[in-house]
């Protein structure tokens, strides 16, 4: 069902360690054949052997361009309830809701601007992107897109079940985070949930993949996050980690 999926993401994500092994792999050959020292074809095979490495763990174990799985089963674990999705980008964290969760509805929001450009390219609209693959998921009745800034958000208080926000919110710059976390307890009903994923720029496989590349928010750490979370006055009752990021669950 899923093969379709298109979330926008650059290629370099997936398939530039490939190149770069690659491409070591070809000057390798060309030393063989001009007869280098053995010392730079040696760090060139240690290169190719990284690349290559990455690439696998990258392609085979998180693999970006497939359906995210919730991190943890404590969010919405009744299975029904109006979600908001702030920062829903291309929609993999609106379909791990709604393929978890196939009681439950999912309000898609972004603001649709530069910030989305940058990182998925101008070929079609934002709202296009995303709508192909809700329906390809075969989600889109479950979900409505909404044109909005997390940081100032168009809804009523307590107007739903759950949050979530994955590899958006560390995006904005602290006093955005602030603003955007206050704003998701104001419409978060009592009771109602909120969950958070962010890159894990502590985390040693990414360190080993990328460096500081995909570090949206520096190298904050969990506990900061915790930190801001429970200064919005939610109740933070869960925390953990998976490949590559973390998570926190709040409750209001």
């Amino acid at each position: 069902m899923h093969a379709s999926l298109d979330f926008g993401y650059p290629w370099w994500l997936s398939y530039g360690h490939l190149a770069l092994a690659a491409s070591a792999g070809a000057v390798i050959l060309l030393g063989f054949w001009r007869k280098w020292s053995k010392w730079l074809l040696l760090v060139l095979g240690v290169f190719a052997l990284w690349a290559a490495s990455v690439f696998l763990m990258v392609r085979f174990g998180v693999n970006i361009d497939s359906v995210a799985a919730l991190p943890t089963e404590s969010f919405l674990r009744a299975g029904t309830g109006k979600v908001l999705d702030l920062g829903a980008g291309t929609g993999r964290s609106t379909i791990m809701v709604l393929t978890s969760r196939p009681k439950a509805t999912v309000v898609a929001l972004d603001l649709f601007g530069a910030s989305f450009d940058q990182h998925f390219g101008h070929a079609h609209t934002p709202e296009e992107i995303l709508e192909g693959n809700l329906r390809v998921a075969g989600v889109e009745q479950r979900a409505t897109i909404v044109k909005g800034d997390m940081r100032k958000l168009p809804f009523e208080n307590a107007s739903f079940d759950g949050i979530i926000t994955c590899y958006a919110i560390d995006h904005l710059g602290r006093d955005g985070i602030k603003e955007s976390l206050a704003e998701s307890y104001r419409v978060l009903k009592p009771g109602g949930e909120f969950l958070m994923m962010i890159i894990n720029g502590r985390d040693p496989w990414l360190r080993y993949a990328f460096g500081p590349l995909l570090a949206h928010g520096g190298f904050r750490g969990q506990e900061w996050w915790a930190e801001r979370v429970k200064e919005s006055g939610l109740q933070v009752v869960e925390s953990g980690t998976v490949r590559a990021s973390f998570y926190l669950v709040g409750r209001r």
